[in-house]
């Protein structure tokens, strides 16, 4: 009898074959909790494994293996994108430039692991000469991962008010990874979009952020179930990369990896190690960097060994 597996995994253009049952891991059925804040979902398979198989932040999954969290990643990179919009400012503040965070606070989006800001805080190093130690940084919230405890530059925001009015008040410099709108505010980096893209064009820069976990009973009592799954989300996603090529775009996320597509001449949406090695030892070097992880990590030991190998 095969074994259902209790999933979390948003539905979104790559995974609508698997949610909709069109494509299933054989031998191994999934059926899907929803949870409407995905990110809840990240934080119950972190501290309670609530789940067989679940959609997880990349870093949240660093931080969780680093602390002995029983579950490992597949190479399915469910969520990919850009975050040079992700730094915004105040339009009439004294800060234009990256380098003039130097020294100042700058709030964070939920946690200090958050994927979106570990990349956000990458670029400003990377491509802006920013010592990220000389900022004191501002999470909105606790991490997913409680046994973490992240270094002294890194300070709670006081309760009872958003980032949004931290930033507006003065009280941070800027805020990273959360909707801020209004005209009286507006990106660090000028036309985000496009620097973006320029970054994947001159270095290769294209951030992974979600991937898929697999608990570890699950693997271990199930020895083919982890290359069963990754071929599932690979076939559902060639599905969806074969509608994209076809011109079926809706959404700002289908237009984004339809220009990857378009620009790079490669599927948007590679799963597998080796095709994302160099990202994805860009991202352990920044969780080094910014002291998420205490050393680098191997890459190839970050996932199931059965799938070390695989592509789609």
């Amino acid at each position: 009898m095969a074994q259902l597996l209790v999933t979390v995994t948003r539905t979104q253009g790559n995974n609508r074959a698997l949610k909709s049952g069109a494509v299933s891991p054989a031998g191994y059925p999934l059926t899907f909790n929803e949870v409407p804040v995905l990110v809840d979902a990240f934080r119950r398979m972190v501290r309670e494994r609530a789940y067989d198989v679940s959609e997880m932040a990349l870093t949240t999954y660093l931080c969780a293996r680093a602390h002995g969290v029983a579950f490992t990643a597949l190479p399915v990179f469910l969520v990919r994108g850009f975050h040079h919009g992700a730094i915004v400012v105040r339009a009439d503040g004294e800060i234009t430039k990256p380098g003039q965070l130097a020294g100042r606070r700058v709030g964070v989006n939920r946690g200090y692991t958050v994927t979106t800001g570990v990349w956000a805080r990458a670029i400003l190093a990377l491509e802006h000469g920013l010592d990220l130690d000389s900022v004191t940084w501002v999470p909105s919230g606790d991490e997913h991962v409680q046994a973490y405890r992240p270094p002294a530059n890194v300070v709670p925001a006081d309760p009872g008010r958003t980032l949004a009015q931290l930033l507006r008040d003065g009280d941070v410099d800027a805020v990273i990874g959360t909707p801020v709108d209004g005209p009286d505010v507006v990106p660090l980096i000028p036309a985000p979009e496009e620097a973006g893209f320029a970054a994947l064009h001159g270095r290769g820069l294209y951030p992974i952020n979600h991937l898929v976990v697999v608990r570890d009973d699950v693997l271990a009592a199930n020895p083919g179930v982890a290359a069963a799954v990754f071929e599932a989300f690979a076939e559902s996603k060639r599905r969806y990369v074969a509608g994209l090529r076809l011109g079926a775009v809706n959404d700002a996320t289908d237009r984004m990896y339809a220009r990857v597509m378009a620009e790079t001449g490669a599927d948007p949406l590679p799963y597998g190690i080796e095709p994302n090695r160099r990202i994805l030892e860009l991202l352990v070097d920044q969780a080094v960097a910014q002291h998420i992880l205490r050393e680098p990590v191997d890459v190839d030991a970050m996932f199931a060994p059965s799938t070390v190998d695989l592509t789609g």
